[in-house]
């Protein structure tokens, strides 16, 4: 799996980020992190369409799921995708949380990067 691609985020400054745009970062956010698991995985097309069905209401369970199926791939299924789905649903900065606490420690470990499942 490719990680020499993910960058490190801050995640303090991901929430005054979030506060000063009122809320428009966390969609780029989304995108940017979708478009990392996607590349990871060796796809990056659709990173876009995924995004933009996040914000239309009924698409963005459709849009959740994917992140979370993609999520599931990257974290060699650490975090199953319906309870990572459910969290979107009940409460999303915990996604947020764990996705980018993954991604960091892919970002500080690059390209030596495995999930702790597979060890």
């Amino acid at each position: 799996m490719k990680t020499a691609h993910i960058k490190f985020r801050n995640m303090p400054t991901q929430v005054v980020l979030a506060f000063v745009t009122l809320g428009i970062y966390v969609l780029y956010w989304y995108y940017v992190t979708l478009k990392e698991l996607h590349i990871a995985s060796g796809n990056d097309q659709g990173v876009a369409m995924w995004t933009l069905m996040g914000v239309i209401p009924i698409a963005a369970y459709f849009s959740n799921w994917h992140y979370s199926c993609e999520f599931e791939r990257f974290a060699g299924q650490k975090y199953p995708t319906l309870v990572v789905f459910l969290a979107f649903i009940a409460f999303p900065p915990i996604v947020w949380f764990v996705v980018q606490s993954e991604l960091n420690a892919a970002a500080i470990g690059g390209a030596a990067y495995t999930p702790r499942e597979a060890h």
